[in-house]
């Protein structure tokens, strides 16, 4: 959320930022109430003020005079009354205020559009495969291992069922990339609710705005997580960490649900975009000064995951219209499909700067007796896990059908070297 102070003040660069985004806020409106808002408790302040020189008059005389007493009952219905009107105005305002987009870092590129993402560094040549490399959903099904038949019988469209070596290679990943974080690039895990209220999605960013891409509980104000980011981040909403806290690095796997109700005729077929997936993610809180470097560093933690699997990959820097709507920077890291012949997402690393901060309220104090700031909060995949797999299925299938485990991955999947049709 951007602070009301900074709209109101800098209007101009919130507008120049909605503009390079492509993208629109009800900022007059809130630049109205913000007015109305401000002559109302000024009104009220000046009432507060009489009725209370006039009480300590009234306080000291001997006969109390009864149209003074009269006149102040009135006063009295009248801040009444304009406090009820400021309550108003203040929940419009801040429903108003989350509707506006986070501004873009100055080094974010402008663009219309996808197409004007910067790719800023490839790793690793696509392998030369000598016989036609097939989609992994073709893989998984001549291995007798992605059933997406049943998993539209059991549950619709978008859905599929793991079975023998890749349900255990699904474990295997979520396994050693915990370990891989935890123990080398010092992020501590955290096992989170799959539920969260809806503060936690607000505080986010998910809501309001994105409301139905979200899968929520129907008799309770419930939402299942559509990433982890929502409850590690919410870790310490409403709180001020005290000197010494900070940087704090977390790592969690959970699965993840989203209605992807954007993405109508897109990547219908495989594992890329459906409704359930699981997910390793990053998250870290940190102070304002390092929040740049930090997003560098957590991109090369997204980045070693590939690099380690073997899997050729390249880095986009997101121009200003596909940046997301909480996000100042983000970079996403896209493997190499042989199958499909073009690089395809499978993490997304940002900078939210004090954006999220501010919604979820999350302060730190820099020294003994200075006052809190909101810290900066950043996220990345580490990686999606679904994705991941099935980047192996692609670069690590064989001519006659099978697939070699990556090396990482053997101790993790009990030794096996080669998942072979079932």
């Amino acid at each position: 959320m951007l602070s009301l102070k900074l709209i109101r003040e800098n209007t101009q660069l919130v507008r120049d930022a909605l503009a390079k985004r492509g993208d629109t806020a009800p900022v007059d409106e809130i630049l109205q109430l913000d007015e109305e808002r401000r002559k109302l408790l000024s009104e009220v302040e000046g009432l507060r003020s009489r009725r209370n020189a006039v009480s300590q008059q009234i306080s000291r005389m001997k006969q109390k005079p009864p149209e003074l007493i009269a006149e102040m009952r009135q006063v009295g219905d009248q801040i009444k009354d304009l406090d009820a009107r400021v309550a108003e105005v203040e929940s419009k305002l801040n429903y108003l205020l989350l509707l506006v987009p986070n501004i873009p870092d100055a080094s974010v590129p402008v663009g219309k559009d996808e197409s004007e993402n910067v790719v800023v560094r490839t790793w690793g040549e696509p392998r030369k495969l000598d016989f036609t490399p097939l989609p992994h959903w073709d893989i998984g099904e001549r291995l007798g291992m992605i059933d997406f038949a049943r998993g539209v019988k059991i549950s619709g469209a978008r859905f599929y069922v793991l079975k023998g070596d890749l349900a255990r290679m699904e474990r295997a990943l979520i396994g050693w990339m915990i370990d891989l974080h935890t123990t080398e690039h010092g992020y501590t895990e955290i096992a989170p609710p799959y539920l969260v209220k809806r503060e936690s999605m607000v505080g986010t960013g998910q809501l309001p705005k994105f409301e139905e891409d979200a899968y929520k509980i129907s008799d309770e104000d419930l939402f299942l997580v559509p990433t982890a980011e929502v409850p590690v981040t919410n870790l310490y909403s409403g709180e001020i960490l005290e000197p010494g806290t900070l940087p704090i690095f977390h790592v969690s796997y959970t699965a993840c649900f989203r209605k992807e109700a954007g993405a109508a005729g897109r990547d219908t077929r495989g594992m890329i975009r459906v409704h359930q997936f699981d997910k390793v993610e990053m998250v870290k809180f940190v102070e304002p000064s390092t929040s740049y470097d930090e997003l560098e560093k957590l991109v090369n933690n997204a980045e070693e995951v590939l690099k380690r699997l073997g899997i050729p990959y390249q880095v986009k820097l997101m121009c200003t219209a596909d940046l997301g709507f909480t996000a100042a920077k983000k970079y996403d890291p896209e493997a190499w499909f042989p199958g499909q012949d073009k690089y395809i997402e499978i993490s997304s690393c940002s900078n939210f700067e004090d954006f999220q901060a501010r919604r979820a309220n999350i302060r730190y104090r820099p020294a003994a007796g200075e006052k809190p700031e909101f810290v900066h909060t950043l996220n990345g995949s580490g990686l999606a896990v679904g994705r991941t797999m099935a980047a192996i299925l692609e670069n690590y299938q064989q001519a006659d059908g099978s697939v070699s485990v990556p090396a990482v991955l053997r101790p993790y999947m009990g030794g096996l070297e080669v998942i072979k049709p079932a």
